[in-house]
Order: C-alpha cells, then structure tokens, then sequence
C-alpha cells in the first residue's frame, strides 16, 4: 500500500528534491504540492493524504498554523515538520499544533523517507537534537511542576508501556521488551491515547516526563 504525501514548502527546489527522492521510493508517493500553508490545508482537505511534510515559514499562514488546522480536521492527516529552523519556539509550537514528527532539512533524504514511514504507521519521530532539547527542557523543571496523579486512570501494563514510550521505543522494540504482539502494543497504546487525552505519540513522551515516570537519567 502507498504512503500518500503532499508537499508543503515555498521552495520549488526542495519541493522537487523530495519530488524526486520519493518518485524513486515505491511505498511512498506525492499526492501534491503546496506552497504556502493555506494551500497544504486546502490540498488535504481535498486529497486526504496520510502524511503532510510541512516547512514551517511560509508566505501568509505559516506552517504551524496548517499543522494545527490539518490535524484538528475530521479526516485529519498525520504531520511531519521538515524546516531549517528548529529554535525551541518553532520545536514546542509545532509539536502543540500536533506534529507527529519534527526534522531538520539537513538530515538524510533516507532518513525523511524513514520518518514519514514512521508517522504513517501511527508512530512519531524527532529529530535526535530535537529530542535532546526536550529531554532538557523537562530536566530544568522543578518538582512541583510533576504530575503523577494524572496516571491514575491507567493500569499498571499501561504504565510499563508509557514508560517504554517515554524512553523512545518504537512498537517493535516495547514489544520484544515486554514479550507481547505487536497488535498488542498497538492496543495499550490506543488506550492511552484515549485515558490520558493525548493527541498523539509526542503528546504521550511529554506526559511521561511531565508526570516524572520518565526522567532525562533513565
């Protein structure tokens, strides 16, 4: 089955780079272009595809704002930022708006392709300095900033899986770790989806630092 992207970015060169790349890459496919973030909002409303790749400065509605409109929609599409710009209010904001996935333009083009695997699976990906800035942010927190009490509406099997999450396990990994199918994983993780309201993945790492399950240490 074909991943289904559109391209958000007012670049025409970076828009063809990723053009091309993908058009090589069988299990991938560009359902369209944008270039500004009125038209990525538009284009999935129309094509529904399961991935966006967004860059976040554009003319007129900027790439946050279309992560937020595309991803709070009915149908909504799954989000990877893509931008040169990865300062912590770009980082936190798109991850607020509902970005399953932020990345630097400077990575590899094998490992974008890998992202928007990731993403259209249901999973989420950071960028690894990304990731360590937000690790960062949550250590310089106080104490009184923890919220265990949020955490009490799951099980204790949840809690090992949302331990694992917050750690940076994918599906594959939690469940060779914890002996159990893949199916199953995809399971708790849907049930804490819904019991701690998250939006997605991202928002179940930030919940299990916020909580304190999970610490920069571990």
């Amino acid at each position: 089955m074909t991943i289904r992207v559109v391209l958000a970015d007012d670049q025409p060169l970076v828009r063809t780079a990723l053009q091309m790349v993908i058009t090589d890459t069988p299990d991938i496919g560009v359902a369209g272009e944008a270039g500004t973030g009125a038209e990525a909002v538009t284009l999935t409303a129309s094509l529904r595809p399961d991935v966006v790749v967004m860059d976040i400065r554009m003319p007129g509605m900027d790439g946050i704002e279309a992560t937020r409109l595309i991803t709070s929609a009915p149908c909504p599409a799954s989000v990877v930022v893509l931008t040169t710009f990865d300062d912590d209010e770009n980082v936190y904001g798109a991850l607020r708006a509902g970005a399953s996935g932020f990345l630097v333009k400077d990575m590899a083009l094998e490992e974008i392709l890998s992202a928007i695997r990731v993403v259209a699976a249901g999973d989420a990906l950071i960028a690894p300095a990304v990731t360590r800035r937000l690790i960062e942010r949550f250590a310089g927190l106080p104490e009184a900033a923890a919220r265990p009490g949020r955490l009490d509406s799951i099980t204790g099997r949840e809690r090992e899986v949302l331990t694992l999450i917050g750690r940076g396990l994918s599906n594959t990994e939690i469940a060779a770790g914890l002996t159990v199918s893949i199916a199953t994983v995809k399971t708790y993780v849907t049930r804490l989806l819904t019991k701690l309201d998250a939006r997605d993945r991202v928002q179940l790492v930030i919940i299990a630092y916020d909580t304190g399950l999970v610490t920069p240490a571990q």
